[in-house]
């Protein structure tokens, strides 16, 4: 999905309004909540039942990763009391998860996945997890603060991949897919040093063959590069800021990502780019490397946290959302049959339902907003006629909502109950 967004949504003036939205919303919404494949008829605008939306969800073992079979490693040596105070949180946390609900390793998530949430068919499988903890010949050795240690899990092994068969075989016995491999193995893609970039890449293009083996249909790789995106500069001669350090990163990235994309194209298997710090903790960043990687297998996975500041929680899932995926939204249609059925079902003008769809894939829960605040205000509306009675005046009840300009609905109720009080 290509989607310009230097064309943003319009706002102020320019907004589409609302009696145009709420006319098409009958058709938008279904057009960006249906499920797809071909070109549906009039009657897939159907709500979908229970069954077809778990169906469009999937477990996360990242969420539930104290319930993960895991080595203990003993306390390092230096460690700040506020780090062995987080490390025994998590100990008990661990073991309190363990009593209540046992202990799991990856090969029975699959199984844990239809028991615990019946009706979800997919899964987001994080790296951490994969391997037999207790073979030694399934992890990569890692020197770790002038120690060695057991790295990461290594897909390339013998051991791992007949670990790797068995997860297949768990997989396809309970039918529930891995959708998607969140990892945080391959490092240092937007390195400037070659051996460790190319050593990156090695890893990653291993996972990949990896995430075929047990047909995932995507896989996260994090850029690494400096963890802390370097600032601009005043540049002396032009007399401007300028960032140069961070361009050599992104140059190298781009590589990086470039031949993944390749290799998962061979592979089957998508590679995704999540705001996760460094390079990847601005949108834009990601943006660059993805469009100048220009490959239908490098795409984007927007995480809802991970933002360096509270602007970028829209805004950045603005700029990432019509780089994360082919389809509209999760309903699986791609723009094209979007617009087709908006084309079919309402009576605006080509253009403008373009801008509508767009509008949805490029601004998430914009649309939803224009609801919920309808809802809001109509809500506090019947509660102020039915508290005033005849005291209520329209006209008043307006200019309260009004005078403050744009606040939180809270904030809103507040306000009128206020006026309500006022008035009694």
């Amino acid at each position: 999905m290509e989607i310009d967004v230097t064309s943003r949504p319009k706002t102020g003036d320019g907004a589409v309004s609302r009696r145009g939205f709420l006319t098409a919303a009958g058709g938008a919404a279904a057009a960006a909540a249906v499920a797809g494949g071909p070109a549906a008829p009039r009657a897939a605008a159907a709500t979908p039942t229970r069954e077809e939306k778990l169906k469009r969800l999937a477990s996360n073992c990242w969420s539930v990763r104290h319930l993960f079979k895991q080595r203990e490693f003993p306390e390092r040596p230096g460690m700040t009391e506020e780090q062995k105070k987080r490390r025994e949180q998590f100990r008990q946390e661990r073991e309190a998860w363990k009593k209540k609900y046992g202990e799991i390793t990856l090969l029975d998530f699959p199984q844990f996945t239809r028991d615990t949430y019946p009706g979800v068919t997919k899964m987001d499988l994080f790296s951490g997890h994969f391997g037999d903890v207790d073979d030694d010949s399934q992890f990569l050795k890692a020197e770790v603060r002038g120690e060695t240690r057991r790295g990461d899990f290594d897909p390339s092994q013998p051991s791992s991949k007949r670990y790797l068969d068995r997860l297949a075989e768990a997989i396809a016995k309970t039918g529930v897919r891995a959708a998607h491999i969140s990892n945080n193995a391959p490092r240092n893609l937007a390195d400037l040093d070659e051996a460790k970039r190319r050593e990156g890449i090695q890893v990653a293009k291993h996972w990949l063959d990896g995430a075929s083996q047990i047909g995932a249909i995507s896989m996260r790789c994090n850029t690494g590069g400096p963890r802390i995106i370097p600032a601009a500069q005043i540049d002396p001669e032009l007399g401007y800021p300028m960032n140069k350090e961070v361009v050599p990163h992104l140059r190298k990235a781009i590589e990086s990502f470039r031949e993944l994309a390749d290799h998962g194209e061979k592979a089957g298997v998508k590679v995704t780019i999540e705001n996760h710090w460094g390079l990847a903790a601005d949108p834009m960043n990601i943006w660059i490397i993805i469009r100048e990687v220009a490959s239908p297998y490098c795409e984007a996975s927007p995480d809802f946290c991970n933002w360096e500041h509270e602007y970028m929680l829209y805004h950045g899932l603005e700029v990432l959302a019509p780089l994360s995926s082919t389809m509209v939204h999760a309903k699986r249609w791609t723009r094209e049959q979007a617009i087709q059925y908006m084309l079919d079902n309402s009576t605006l003008a080509p253009s403008d339902v373009e801008s509508e769809v767009e509008r949805y894939i490029a601004w998430p829960g914009q649309a939803l907003g224009y609801k919920v605040g309808d809802l809001a205000l109509q809500a506090l509306r019947r509660r102020a006629e039915a508290e005033l009675g005849p005291k209520f005046d329209l006209r008043d009840f307006h200019r309260e909502v009004l005078s403050d300009g744009a606040v939180p609905l809270d904030v809103l109720e507040a306000k009128i109950d206020r006026w309500i009080a006022a008035r009694k």
